[in-house]
């Protein structure tokens, strides 16, 4: 069977009992996304750093798809949590990137007076795989490099 897109566990965590990501029913537009480890996500303090959640994942696909990282619906009210860049977006060009073999994280802020602890196999997000179009005179030619946040380092 030809691989066309999917999640693989990423290097370092093959003993990590990784689940991979499923959808829950039939009309689902994405796949249920799990903590890898327990981690606490302190309480935000103006100019702190988001606190990244491993997943343990790298994901697959064809040359014109992205996989999108969406927050729970609940995770704002419930928990306070909320992601640092709204909508995380992971390139076809990251999976197995030499940096960190495509390991995907989400990036959140607890808006909350109290830390929140996320326990491993805790559903953190979803990912939705999506096509996307290339613009008219796009000849781009470029090469990752590299891992999380790699695309503008020089």
């Amino acid at each position: 069977m030809e691989k066309l897109r999917g999640f693989e566990v990423a290097k370092g965590f093959e003993n990590s009992n990784i689940n991979i990501p499923e959808r829950k029913t039939k009309f689902s537009a994405g796949y249920d996304i799990e903590a890898a480890e327990d981690v606490v996500v302190p309480s935000f303090k103006k100019g702190m750093a988001p606190t990244l959640i491993k997943t343990g994942l790298k994901a697959y696909m064809q040359d014109d798809e992205m996989l999108l990282l969406y927050n729970r619906s609940s995770n704002p009210k419930k928990k306070g949590l909320i992601l640092a860049n709204s909508v995380g977006v992971i390139d076809k060009d990251y999976y197995g990137n030499v940096d960190n073999d495509g390991h995907i994280m989400f990036a959140f802020y607890n808006i909350k007076e109290e830390d929140i602890v996320i326990k491993k196999g805790e559903c953190i997000g979803q990912g939705i795989f999506q096509k996307y179009l290339i613009a008219d005179g796009d000849f781009a030619t470029g090469v990752r490099e590299g891992g999380f946040g790699s695309t503008n380092k020089e």
